[in-house]
Formats: structure tokens, C-alpha cells, sequence
């Protein structure tokens, strides 16, 4: 699309129009958008199309301009309704760009709205009080995930071309897998999470969700950059994460796991099929593939609970205001309440220790599969509809893998390499070394170019 748009193929009042007409037409099928700019977005692409016409040289124009595109509903934007997901904020506007916004912006992007997100992004589904839940367009009886589900189902259903999501569990790889897209979730500190919003433990990071590899790895180069005041910093990577795209990873050393570190939690025969039938592409395709030693146990899981809880206590919620939050962030945010400066410190010490022993045995890696889920795509309501402590347990049994490469910090991408017999996507999940992003995206060009799945679409996708 931007290639069209600085060629004159394609003007960027056409594509806004196009998306906007689609997203009136279904949003309320699929629950993608929570709001949505259309004067700001037609205004914003006349500008683009002015612009282009202007430009001296069309291939100078950045690299997204006139792309229509939305942003996740956890992030501010200046002028813009932002509720998190949440009864709490219906009434406020936001007063700042975050820096991922501002780079977004300074792609040339045209802004579609704000895209759908569980309350304060807690939970791995998009039910929220604001909006319709987040469906996949695959099955619509069936969640998009979360946290990132209404961005995951605005690009399944051809409601926006690529869309910007956060991750702090799981939250733009799990939606990915149930929509049948790829999700990146990059190294920490490889996108500012500023200014507004504190990331004080590491584990929430913005990313890019999009139907090709190629796609994914531009959005990650638009996103990518380290602003002052940030806790972390990425290492930095060579050329773009674009060119990885189109350049062979090499013989690659790849461990596989498919053992979950949650008690209870059993990886159904679907996402079993995806994990062995990803293992034997990749040894077709010529990488050496060994079982991963075990570095995660159970011990881990209530040390990242304790992080989680805490984590939901951030936002403030005015006195007397506590009532219009959901049952399950109620739950959370009295466990964080409820947690000492000395809980907090050794949770955190003791998630440390495990990393000082992991990445050592990790390390000797180019990267790790496992299944991204250990369920294929379940019914809208099966987490919303229990008591929070039941709730939160289905919770962690369906995604036992994800959590890990939040807490190390590493980088992890969702690629959709595998649908069931009755058409539901199912994801695997190549994590790789810290600031290995680029190896990641090489892998993932490799394996759909082996196994393209973008002649697969929902019947939405026609509509």
C-alpha cells in the first residue's frame, strides 16, 4: 500500500474510505475498534494525498505514508478517547501522544481509531464493558484474545492492513495465534513504552501484528527506538528489520519444548499437531532441531502472579470509582493491595536468579519453538463468564508459554503456520537471544515462503 500510494497507483483518501467503510460495515460483527476517527482520518489522508502531490520526490515521503492503521486502546492519543478498557475512563480524552504514537505518526500513517482492549490489558481476552468483545473472524462464536484482540481482529478481518499491539504475557502473540496472524513481541526496550505509562519490571513491550512476516518487520522498524527516561535499552540490530525479511537465516540450531511450566495446564492434540508439524518443516528445511533442558518450572508461576497483581494496582481509579471495574481486576488489584515492598522485591529477585541460570542453556540457541497456546481458540465467555480465581486459573492453562520471554525480556513472534480440520488458526511460537529479532524474522520469511498462508482467509474477509 505505500508503495501504490508514492507511486499514484492508489490514493490515501481511497484506502481510508475503503477501511472506514469496512469497519462500519462489521466492526460490530468482530468488536476490532473501540473508536473510530473518521474525520481525523480523512483529514489526515487528504494531507497524505496533498503531500504526495507535492513531494519533489514521492520515494522521500516516510514509510508509511498514507497507510490507514489504528492504534491499541491501552495507548494514549492526543485528542483521542481513551478508556483502557475500562467503565472507569468513558469520559477522558488523551492529552499526549506515547512515543510509539508519535512514531506511528511520523511514518506518515493515517490514524483509524483505537482498537479494542481488556480492562487496563489484564486478562488474555477482549470482554470489556466499553466495546463488543473481540471475536475471531475465523469463528465468530470464538475470542480474539488479548490483550491486543481488537487490534488481532481488525487486521483477520480486513479492518485495518497492520495494527500496533503491547505485550506484557502473552498479549500480542495470543490474539495472533487465534486470528491466524503474525505477532512480534520484540526485545525489551526495543520500543519506548513513554511517556506516560511506567514499565518499571520489563515485562510490557508495543509490537506489530500483521498478516506477512514482511509487513510485521516494517511496522517493528517504524515502532523501534529508545527515548530518554527509559529503563531499558535493546542491543542494537544491523540494518532493518525489514531486510531481514528477505534474507536466508542460515543453518540454524533450534531447541523445541512443549512441557508447560503451569501446574495443571495440558496442551491439547491441535496445538501438539502445530508444534510437531513446525518442528519437521524445520528440519526439512535444513536447521538442526534438539529438545530444549528444562529452564522454567512451576516454582516461576506465583513469582510472576505477584508481578501481575501489583502490576494491576498502577492505574488509579478515583474513590468510589472501585465498583465499575470488573470482577476479575477487582481480584487482581486486592492481591496487589494485599502484597508487601518485600513481596515485590523477591518475586522479582527470585524471577532474576531463574534468568541468570536460563539464558546460559538458552543462549546456546538460535531459537526455541513451542506452541504458542495450549488450546485452540475457545468460545467468547469462557474465561468472563467464572469467578475471578477460576477465571485467572483458565487463564494461565491456556497460555503457559508466552509469559516466559516477558519475564527474560527476549524476543518471541506468533507465526500462523497450521489451522485445524474445522478452520481454526493455531500458532507456534519461535522465541530467540536477546536483540535476535532479526533471526526471528529471517526464520518466519522462511517458513511462509515454505508454508504461505496468506491465500487463507475468514469469509469475512469477502464481505
Amino acid at each position: 500500500m505505500a508503495a501504490a500510494v508514492r507511486t499514484g497507483e492508489v490514493s490515501p483518501v481511497e484506502l481510508t474510505d475503503h477501511y472506514l467503510a469496512r469497519i462500519e460495515r462489521l466492526n460490530e460483527q468482530v468488536g476490532a475498534y473501540v473508536t473510530v476517527t473518521a474525520e481525523r482520518a480523512r483529514d489526515e489522508a487528504r494531507q497524505a494525498e496533498k503531500a504526495v502531490r507535492e513531494a519533489a520526490d514521492p520515494a522521500d515521503l516516510p514509510p508509511l505514508h498514507g497507510v490507514p492503521l489504528p492504534v491499541k486502546d491501552l495507548n494514549m492519543v492526543d485528542g483521542v478517547r481513551f478508556t483502557l478498557g475500562s467503565g472507569v475512563f468513558t469520559g477522558l480524552t488523551g492529552f499526549a501522544d506515547d512515543h510509539v504514537v508519535t512514531r506511528l505518526r511520523r511514518a506518515g500513517s493515517v490514524l483509524l481509531g483505537k482498537t479494542s482492549a481488556p480492562e487496563f490489558g489484564l486478562p488474555c481476552y477482549t470482554e470489556s464493558d466499553v466495546a463488543p468483545p473481540a471475536r475471531t473472524p475465523w469463528d465468530l462464536s470464538r475470542s480474539a484474545g488479548g490483550s491486543s484482540g481488537g487490534a488481532a481482529a481488525a487486521v483477520a478481518s480486513g479492518l485495518a492492513p497492520v495494527a500496533q499491539g503491547s505485550d506484557g504475557g502473552g498479549s500480542i502473540r495470543i490474539p495472533s495465534s487465534v486470528c491466524g496472524l503474525v505477532g512480534i513481541k520484540p526485545t525489551r526496550g526495543r520500543i519506548s513504552h513513554g511517556p506516560i505509562v511506567p514499565e518499571l519490571f520489563g515485562l510490557s513491550t508495543n509490537g506489530p501484528i500483521a498478516r506477512t512476516v514482511g509487513d510485521a518487520a516494517l511496522l517493528l522498524d517504524v515502532m523501534a527506538g529508545r527515548m530518554p527516561g527509559d529503563l531499558y535499552a535493546a542491543p542494537p540490530v544491523e540494518g532493518t528489520f525489514a531486510s531481514y525479511a528477505g534474507r536466508p537465516p542460515g543453518r540454524l540450531r533450534i531447541a523445541r519444548s512443549r512441557e508447560p511450566a503451569v501446574p495443571g495446564a495440558v496442551v491439547h492434540p491441535d496445538c501438539v499437531a502445530a508444534y510437531d508439524a513446525a518442528s519437521e518443516l524445520l528440519m526439512e528445511l535444513g536447521h538442526e532441531v534438539v529438545e530444549m533442558p528444562p529452564v522454567f518450572g512451576p516454582d516461576l508461576v506465583p513469582h510472576f502472579e505477584t508481578l501481575w497483581a501489583v502490576m494491576a494496582t498502577i492505574t488509579p481509579v478515583a474513590d468510589g470509582a472501585e465498583h465499575l471495574l470488573q470482577p476479575l481486576t477487582r481480584w487482581l488489584r486486592s492481591r496487589g493491595e494485599a502484597t508487601t515492598a518485600t513481596q515485590v522485591f523477591q518475586a522479582h529477585a527470585a524471577l532474576q536468579g531463574a534468568l541468570r541460570a536460563a539464558f546460559p542453556v538458552m543462549d546456546e540457541f538460535d531459537a526455541i519453538l513451542h506452541p504458542t497456546l495450549a488450546e485452540p481458540p475457545v468460545p467468547v465467555g469462557y474465561f468472563h463468564d467464572q469467578e475471578p480465581a477460576e477465571n485467572f486459573e483458565r487463564q494461565k492453562r491456556f497460555t503457559p508459554f508466552c509469559a516466559m520471554y516477558n519475564v527474560s525480556g527476549q524476543p518471541a513472534v506468533n507465526v500462523p503456520l497450521h489451522w485445524t480440520g474445522d478452520g481454526l488458526p493455531i500458532g507456534i511460537m519461535l522465541a530467540g537471544r536477546l536483540g535476535g529479532e532479526g533471526t526471528l524474522i529471517s526464520l518466519s520469511a522462511q517458513l511462509e515462503e515454505a508454508r504461505p498462508w496468506i491465500g487463507r482467509a475468514p469469509d469475512i474477509w469477502t464481505a
